[in-house]
């Protein structure tokens, strides 16, 4: 189309004024803000706007008269009503899923929440004596108890525990790592980056594949504050490798009087080799070894709420409370209230396993999984094969968080063959249903992964793939 058809489309579009003194408008406004209907209002004055500029020909221009409009308007304030932030069902088959807001909590967590989220709380009182405490001690005992740790404090995220803990040993000062442990987390978030922000000097030793005790010693000098070790969670290295043990580290460290700290990444308190799965060094390892300050995640393999956890010696954890960061990087009452109920899980493993949501899915037996997917096959009964085809198929599970990167758990697929339907357009329409199932798309194929899927999901799933199959619409 010329420049000069599509301005005169454009003159075509109803003003915003013009918009707002329609009677169906009006009617909106009785009971929608205002402002709410004037942003519903620009967004789709916009989108017009892009999408004749985009037309080519005629025939493809939307429709521009006022009831086309009004309506586009109406479902606009439909969706800016409903929260951004909604449930989703998981059924990709990565049981920590950072995307997807990683770790689910545990049903006794969840329960009592309003006990304290609508109503005052001892935060920071202490009932004995009447005065102002620390909000820190609500779950300070428990981490001790749990892990042998001298004493902790919880932060708001495991790079916020990593950067304030550096930032009280070793502001100024050097810290040793090996070249092989200068990870990368999610967002982009690099262990070099951190480090600067907080004012430690990064001394680089070895080599990316391969690390000695030699290496470090090498390296101390006045100015050394500390020796890190980072946990590589999130990839592996194999071949003709060698890193230093933690054990090892701490000798060294108590030789030259210098303070040892781990980055667990992830951390766990159970041993996944007894449960037929890749062995994960535990935080209570890493206490009893002898590191000095061990930072790791609240979220992700533990299970709980998003924080940062920092466990050690006394007096370094002192310090780090004394920290001006400390404030900054608190964590509220809520993120505390569900880390302290999902650590006393923690207290019996068979009980933690069974109501950690995230423990489950990595410890579920195949079996189990395989009798939720026949399961969820049976509510949705025959379906119309000219839309879709599905079938049960084996598949991998992973972990994820960056933890365990080259494990695969067996598990057990719902496989959707597209027909009519082309497998992209499965995928989104999974993404609107209500609430959004997001699955995997590969080699044409829109696939379930049963072992992310909660039981009390099953039957929204079996209802989504019944409406697919009897949808109209060919893609």
């Amino acid at each position: 189309m010329k420049k000069d058809d599509k301005n005169m489309i454009f003159r075509q579009l109803p003003s915003v004024d013009y918009l707002l003194e329609s009677s169906v408008i009006r009617g909106f406004l009785l009971t929608t803000p205002r402002a709410l209907v004037l942003r519903a209002i620009h967004y789709v004055l916009d989108e017009l706007r892009q999408k004749i500029n985009r037309v080519q020909r005629e025939d493809e221009l939307p429709d521009l008269a006022l009831p086309a409009v009004v309506d586009q308007i109406n479902k606009q304030i439909t969706i800016l009503s409903q929260p951004s932030l909604k449930q989703v069902i998981n059924a990709t088959g990565v049981i920590v899923h950072t995307n997807l807001g990683r770790s689910l909590l545990a049903k006794k967590v969840i329960t009592p929440f309003n006990t304290v989220a609508g109503c005052y709380s001892n935060l920071e009182y202490d009932l004995k004596t009447g005065k102002r405490g620390s909000r820190y001690v609500h779950v300070e005992d428990i981490l001790i108890e749990l892990t042998g740790a001298e004493s902790a404090i919880v932060v708001n995220n495991n790079a916020a525990a990593v950067l304030i803990a550096l930032d009280t040993i070793a502001k100024d000062k050097e810290v040793i790592i090996s070249r092989g442990q200068l990870v990368e987390i999610g967002g982009s978030f690099r262990i070099p980056e951190v480090m600067r922000k907080s004012g430690a000097r990064m001394f680089e030793i070895g080599t990316t594949n391969k690390t000695t005790i030699d290496d470090y010693e090498a390296a101390i000098v006045s100015n050394t504050a500390l020796l890190l070790k980072v946990h590589t969670s999130n990839f592996q290295t194999v071949g003709f490798t060698e890193e230093v043990p933690l054990n090892a580290l701490v000798a060294l460290g108590k030789k030259y009087n210098l303070p040892v700290m781990e980055d667990l990444g992830s951390g766990c308190f159970i041993d996944f080799s007894l449960y037929g799965l890749t062995k994960e060094p535990t935080v209570q390892d890493s206490v009893a070894k002898g590191a000095d300050i061990i930072t790791f995640s609240g979220d992700k393999m533990l299970g709980g709420p998003q924080c940062g956890i920092i466990l050690g010696k006394e007096k370094i954890i002192s310090a780090i409370k004394e920290n001006q960061l400390a404030r900054a990087l608190r964590v509220d009452k809520l993120t505390l209230f569900a880390l302290q109920e999902t650590l006393s899980l923690y207290r019996d493993e068979k009980k933690a396993i069974q109501q950690i949501p995230t423990l489950r899915m990595i410890c579920q037996s195949y079996q189990s999984v395989c009798r939720r997917a026949k399961k969820l096959l049976n509510m949705i009964g025959r379906v119309d094969n000219t839309n879709i085809s599905l079938r049960l198929c084996d598949g991998f599970s992973r972990v994820g968080g960056g933890a365990m990167p080259l494990e695969e758990i067996r598990s057990r697929l719902l496989c959707i063959s597209p027909g009519r339907l082309s497998a992209p357009y499965i995928v989104n329409l999974l993404h609107s249903y209500n609430p959004p199932i997001i699955a995997r798309l590969e080699k044409d194929q829109v696939l379930l992964d049963i072992r992310t899927i909660q039981e009390k999901e099953v039957k929204i799933v079996a209802e989504a793939i019944k409406l697919l199959s009897a949808t109209n619409a060919i893609s």
